[in-house]
């Protein structure tokens, strides 16, 4: 998925799957919770934001990440050094990448949907101010006005 926002520099939302061995899945996560600082800087560097990984308990794998550039992103990654040995080893855990480095095999997911996207093609709501100054009158006598329980004391 690949998707633009309409801010003034256009943001990339890019979204996409993989299969992680369910076999291997408790390991995946444990490396993943310590990625290593220079693989850590080097997404970074790439462009790369905003940057999540899902694990679904069968292994599915749904990766998220914001960018200005995806295809600047991944060639930056591609040829970074500090994420060779990080790819050859993650690549042992996924099934049906045929060879490929993770970060260059994944299949990408169209986006469909994006609720801030939407809003910001939106007309203004329009305000009827006379009817919100009513209602908030409504409200603040219904609020102080006594009870029929209070009234009798």
């Amino acid at each position: 998925m690949t998707s633009h926002t309409g801010a003034a520099t256009a943001t990339q939302r890019v979204c996409f799957q993989l299969q992680v061995d369910p076999a291997r899945l408790e390991e995946y996560r444990e490396r993943h919770a310590a990625v290593w600082p220079e693989m850590l800087r080097a997404i970074e560097a790439s462009g790369r934001r905003n940057y999540s990984l899902f694990l679904r308990a069968d292994g599915l794998l749904i990766g998220y990440y914001e960018t200005d550039d995806d295809e600047a992103a991944q060639r930056a990654l591609e040829v970074d050094p500090r994420t060779a040995a990080w790819e050859a080893e993650m690549a042992e855990f996924f099934v049906a990448l045929d060879g490929s480095r993770p970060d260059q095999g994944a299949p990408r997911l169209d986006e469909v949907f994006n609720l801030e996207d939407q809003l910001a093609g939106l007309a203004p709501e329009p305000t009827d101010h006379a009817a919100s100054a009513a209602e908030n009158d409504r409200r603040a006598a219904s609020a102080t006005a006594p009870t029929a329980e209070s009234s009798h004391s």
